[in-house]
């Protein structure tokens, strides 16, 4: 087997065997105890929910700009996101805790970056406005 140079010398790497692999397999598969699911609700239902609903608005918010940073850009992909991010900051207007601005100002600027990337890519919005029908 070959060897590794690091900065502290070389370095084997151990071979890996079908046992570590199995054992890493059904670990990442292992169902949460009743424990840690009684611990997680303990959790969540003491946390703020204005906090819980603005990270979900943070992740619409990263989707819909992976989508519009595709090439081409996939416009109506983010046109969803950008529209569930769009109902969640309007409809729960001054519910919205510390993060509401923050999110009205993210929204708005996937807004403009739609506007702008529509507007470069002329072929891909009436492609994408066909797969929606």
């Amino acid at each position: 087997m070959s060897t590794l140079w690091t900065p502290d010398g070389e370095h084997t790497p151990r071979p890996s065997t079908e046992s570590d692999a199995a054992r890493t397999q059904k670990e990442e598969r292992a169902e949460p105890s009743d424990a840690e699911l009684e611990e997680l609700r303990r959790t969540l239902a003491q946390t703020e929910p204005s906090e819980i609903i603005a990270n979900h608005c943070f992740g619409l918010f990263e989707l819909a700009a992976i989508h519009l940073s595709q090439t081409p850009p996939q416009l109506a992909q983010a046109t969803l996101a950008i529209d569930a991010l769009s109902a969640i900051v309007e409809r729960c207007q001054g519910r919205l805790g510390l993060h509401e601005n923050e999110l009205k100002d993210a929204l708005h600027q996937l807004q403009l970056a739609f506007v702008q990337v529509s507007v470069l890519e002329p072929s891909s919005a009436s492609s994408n406005d066909q797969s929606d029908e």
